[in-house]
C-alpha cells in the first residue's frame, strides 16, 4: 500500500505538470517562452523573483548554518535581504524598461545591443559565463533533490534525481516563463506557510528558549549576532554579508524583472516580495536554531536536519505535505535557471550560428529542446555527490553575482562603459570567481569568500579598459527612467 507521503507528492507534481501543459498552449514565440510576453502583475512578478531565488537551500543548507553554526550565520540572511532590496531599487525598474526598448529578453543579447557589439564576442562570453555556473547552480539542486528523494522515499538516490529532473523537464518543456512564474507564485505561498509553521510547532514541543541556550553552549555555540568583537570575528561577519552582492548578476532572478506588465508598479512587487523573503528566511533560520535542541548530537548529514525535524514532530501524512515544500522550492529554482541557461543556448548560440532570421515556431522548438539538453547535462554532474550543497550554491552564486554584477550596475547607470570594458569585466569576474578556491590560500593565509575579490576586480577592470579604450570606441549616451 502506498504510503500517505507518497500520495502528497504525486498529487503536488500532478498540480504542476497540469500548470504546465495549460500554458504551453499559449507559447507561440521566444518572448512568451523566456519572458511571458511581459504581461505579469506585480504581485506574480514578486513571488516569482523570490520563490525562484529560495531552492532547497532555504530547507536545507541554510538551516544546516544555524544548527552548525548558531546564531552568526544571520548576517547571511542580513546581507540577502539587503542585497535583494538594493536589487529591486536600482535595478528592476530600469533593467525592464531598457530591455524592453532594446528588444531583447536575455542579458546576453541586452549587453550586446546596449554596447553596440556587432562582433558577438561580448554575447559568447556572457552566455558561457552564464551556462558554467547555472549548470553548477542546478547540480547543486539536483543533489539536494536526490537526497530529499532518499531521505523522504527511501528510494535510489539516482532514481530520485531522474524523477525530479524529468518532472521539472517536462512542465518548462510546454510552458516556459508563464509556467514558472505561475507555478513559483503556487510554491511561494505554500513554502512559506510550510516554513513558518515548522519553527513554531518545534519551539512550542520544547518549551522554552532555555533549551536551545543549554544544547548550544554543550556544543560552543554562540547564540549572539555578534559572538565577540575580534578582527576575525568582524571578517567573518563581511564574508557572510557578502552574500548580498550576488543577487545583482543572478540571471534567472533578475530575468524575473522583464515578465512584468506595467513597470510602473515594480515598487509593489518590492514591498510584497521583500516582505516575504524576510519572513521566510527568519523562519528558516528560526529551524534551524531549534534543531539544535532537538539534535544535541550532531547529524552525520546535518543537511537534512530540517527533514528530520519535520519527521520528529508532525505525522507521516502531514509531514509529507511539509516535505512537499522543499521539492516546491527546489524545482522553483530548478526551473528558473533551466529558462536561463536554455534562452542563452536557443537565443545567444542558436541564432547567432545562424546569422539569420528564423521562423518563431522553430525558434520556440530550438527553445523547448535547449531547456531539455541542460536539465541532462545538469543531471549528469549531479551524479557527483561529493559536495556539499552549501558550498556548490556559494560557488555558482559567486559565480554569477562578480561575473554579471558589475556589469548589470555599469549598463544602467554608466555612459563611460564600452564593449571592449564589458568583454573584460565578465572575463576577468568569472574566471577569478571560478579559480578563486584555488588560488586563495596561495594569496592570502585566511580563507575569503570569492564574492569580494572577483566582483571588485570586475567592476574595476570594466571601468579602466572603458576609459583606456574610449579613444577607439564611444558608446551611445545611454539614458534610462529612474527606480520606484
Amino acid at each position: 500500500m502506498l504510503s500517505p507521503v507518497v500520495f502528497a507528492f504525486f498529487g503536488y507534481f500532478l498540480i504542476l505538470l497540469a500548470i504546465g501543459l495549460y500554458f504551453g498552449q499559449k507559447q507561440t514565440s521566444t518572448t512568451d517562452f523566456f519572458v511571458g510576453n511581459r504581461s505579469l502583475n506585480f504581485w506574480l512578478t514578486a513571488l516569482n523573483a523570490h520563490a525562484s531565488d529560495m531552492s532547497a537551500w532555504i530547507f536545507m543548507a541554510f538551516p544546516a548554518a544555524f544548527y552548525m553554526g548558531g546564531a552568526p550565520k544571520s548576517w547571511i540572511a542580513l546581507g540577502l535581504i539587503l542585497g535583494m532590496f538594493l536589487n529591486w531599487q536600482f535595478v528592476a525598474q530600469k533593467l525592464r524598461l531598457e530591455t524592453e526598448r532594446y528588444g531583447t529578453c536575455t542579458l546576453s543579447t541586452y549587453f550586446e545591443k546596449r554596447f553596440q557589439d556587432n562582433s558577438g564576442i561580448l554575447r559568447i562570453v556572457t552566455s558561457l559565463v552564464s551556462v558554467f555556473f547555472l549548470t553548477a547552480y542546478l547540480s547543486a539542486g539536483m543533489i539536494a533533490m536526490g537526497h530529499l528523494f532518499y531521505s523522504i522515499f527511501e528510494v535510489n538516490y539516482y532514481l530520485g534525481l531522474g524523477v525530479a529532473t524529468l518532472s521539472v523537464i517536462i512542465y518548462i518543456f510546454y510552458g516556459g516563463f508563464a509556467t514558472v512564474a505561475w507555478t513559483d507564485f503556487f510554491q511561494g505561498i505554500f513554502l512559506l506557510f510550510m516554513i513558518i509553521l515548522v519553527p513554531i510547532v518545534a519551539l512550542y514541543q520544547i518549551d522554552s528558549w532555555h533549551a536551545i541556550e543549554v544544547a548550544a553552549q554543550n556544543r560552543n555555540l554562540s547564540l549572539e549576532i555578534i559572538p565577540d568583537f575580534s578582527i576575525d570575528s568582524f571578517l567573518n561577519i563581511l564574508f557572510l554579508a557578502s552574500w548580498g552582492l550576488g543577487y545583482l548578476g543572478q540571471p534567472h532572478i533578475i530575468t524575473k524583472f522583464m515578465g512584468i506588465k506595467n513597470a510602473d508598479e515594480i515598487y509593489k512587487s518590492k514591498y510584497l516580495g521583500m516582505t516575504w523573503q524576510i519572513i521566510a528566511l527568519g523562519a528558516a533560520g528560526l529551524a534551524g536554531l531549534a534543531s539544535i535542541a532537538y539534535f544535541p548530537e550532531e547529524l552525520e548529514h546535518p543537511e537534512s536536519v530540517f527533514v528530520e525535524l519535520v519527521k520528529q514532530l508532525f505525522t507521516p501524512g502531514f509531514g509529507g505535505v511539509i516535505l512537499c515544500a522543499i521539492i516546491a522550492a527546489n524545482i522553483s529554482t530548478m526551473g528558473s535557471q533551466i529558462l536561463v541557461c536554455a534562452s542563452s543556448l536557443s537565443e545567444d548560440f542558436y541564432k547567432y550560428a545562424f546569422k539569420k532570421e528564423v521562423h518563431p515556431s522553430q525558434q520556440l522548438k530550438v527553445s523547448r529542446f535547449s531547456a531539455v539538453l541542460v536539465g541532462c547535462f545538469s543531471l549528469f554532474l549531479a551524479f557527483n555527490q561529493s559536495n556539499t550543497i552549501m558550498g556548490v550554491v556559494k560557488y555558482a552564486w559567486d559565480g554569477l553575482g562578480s561575473s554579471f554584477g558589475p556589469l548589470v550596475l555599469l549598463s544602467l547607470y554608466s555612459t563611460q562603459v564600452n564593449r571592449y570594458g564589458a568583454i573584460a569585466g565578465v572575463t576577468v569576474g568569472g574566471a577569478l570567481a571560478a579559480s578563486w578556491p584555488i588560488l586563495n590560500p596561495y594569496l592570502i593565509s585566511f580563507p575569503v569568500t570569492s564574492m569580494i575579490p572577483a566582483f571588485l576586480c570586475s567592476i574595476s577592470t570594466i571601468y579602466i579598459v572603458s576609459i583606456a579604450t574610449n579613444k577607439t570606441l564611444q558608446t551611445t549616451p545611454h539614458q534610462s527612467v529612474g527606480p520606484q
